[in-house]
């Protein structure tokens, strides 16, 4: 049930002046003009912020790297294996482990609600302490919520979403980037370091780390010599347990997925099994374990790993077009918890129980509460 109050607030919201989130039409036409080697991985994560997901399959499409082909190994490899949940499988190799480690492709907000998923179970089980590469926030742990200043990355609404559950699970928050103008080896090195510092003032519970790409790699690594997660084992003498999720991403084009991708029957992420009971851990062995997320399937414009434990609400007919905010009570000023754009009317905000005010653009509109 869902409990509807109408605000029609009159004073728009003044901090979203200087919003980050633009319009489809603005990022296309950022786009064009555009001429820096990364523009396609830039504007497909500001699809994400306001949860345009096609248009961010589609604008990756132009990018180079996420597109590993599917080869006669793989589907060899295929007949013999069996897949497991991927939840289930990490939390029950998380119980005894010193530290989870678990990476994200940056324009890929499934990523983050997957670690969300995670963090319950991962509290029950003496985890404290949750570190983020994209956090910048001191006061994190003393407001409670993201503000828009407490990084980049976390403007997106499911990093917003993934940083206030932890924060209301009980986790301690800290961000471990580098210094600006450290090279490749030296942010690894930093991140490690910053980790190390953390923890030793910190030792009443263990530690999740968040964090992009090939920072979560433990072996050799050319470009750095070792990564992040590498650099912890050496500083810490420990073995972290580390989670693979950007190995084999979604494409636009359905068609083009990964055969291991392709095989999920469900929507759930899974593991492999190759025939001897062993995980596979990709074909470097970089990780403990390779996460291979499903195809996404769009309910009512929204993709369904949005979906778990919250409401659909629908806008008020008369609003047709533009960006909707829907911020937590109290929060107007934070992360929204979901933005969309507005094309038709049957497209529904996805809330967690709780009071909402809403947002279009920057004026305030009304006031809601998803019951239950």
């Amino acid at each position: 049930m869902m409990k509807q109050i109408i605000l029609y607030l009159l004073l728009p919201f003044a901090c979203l002046a200087q919003s980050p989130y633009k319009s489809s039409i603005e990022i296309e036409k950022n786009l064009e003009k555009d001429t820096i080697p990364w523009k396609y991985q830039l504007a497909a994560t500001d699809y994400s912020f306001i949860g345009n997901y096609a248009k961010l399959l589609e604008t990756m499409e132009q990018e180079r790297f996420g597109k590993r082909p599917s080869t006669r190994e793989d589907s060899l490899f295929l007949q013999s294996a069996r897949m497991l949940n991927a939840k289930e499988y990490i939390l029950s190799q998380a119980k005894d482990a010193p530290m989870l480690i678990i990476n994200e492709a940056h324009h890929m907000p499934q990523h983050r609600a997957f670690t969300a998923s995670l963090l319950k179970e991962l509290y029950a089980n003496g985890y404290r302490y949750f570190g983020l590469e994209a956090l910048a926030d001191d006061s994190i742990n003393i407001r409670k919520y993201p503000q828009l200043k407490s990084g980049f990355y976390t403007q997106e609404p499911e990093f917003g979403n993934l940083i206030k559950h932890a924060l209301d699970l009980g986790f301690t928050l800290f961000g471990y980037e580098a210094g600006e103008g450290r090279n490749g080896k030296e942010r690894e090195i930093e991140q490690a370091q910053n980790i190390k510092k953390f923890i030793e003032a910190h030792s009443e519970g263990k530690v999740v780390i968040h964090c992009g790409y090939a920072h979560a790699y433990e072996n050799e690594y050319p470009a750095w010599e070792k990564a992040m997660a590498g650099r912890i084992k050496e500083y810490l003498d420990i073995d972290p347990f580390t989670v693979e999720q950007t190995l084999f991403l979604e494409r636009a084009d359905a068609s083009k997925n990964h055969l291991f991708l392709k095989s999920i029957k469900g929507t759930e992420p899974q593991v492999l099994l190759d025939h001897n009971g062993q995980v596979f851990k990709g074909y470097t062995s970089q990780t403990d374990v390779v996460v291979i997320h499903p195809a996404t399937r769009t309910i009512k414009g929204r993709p369904h790993w949005l979906y778990p434990e919250k409401k659909e609400y629908y806008l008020s007919r008369e609003i047709s077009s533009g960006l909707i905010f829907a911020y937590r009570k109290g929060e107007t000023e934070g992360v929204p918890a979901d933005i969309i754009e507005v094309f038709q009317p049957s497209t529904p905000l996805l809330l967690k129980p709780g009071p909402y005010i809403l947002y279009h653009g920057t004026q305030a509109i009304q006031e809601i509460s998803i019951e239950r």
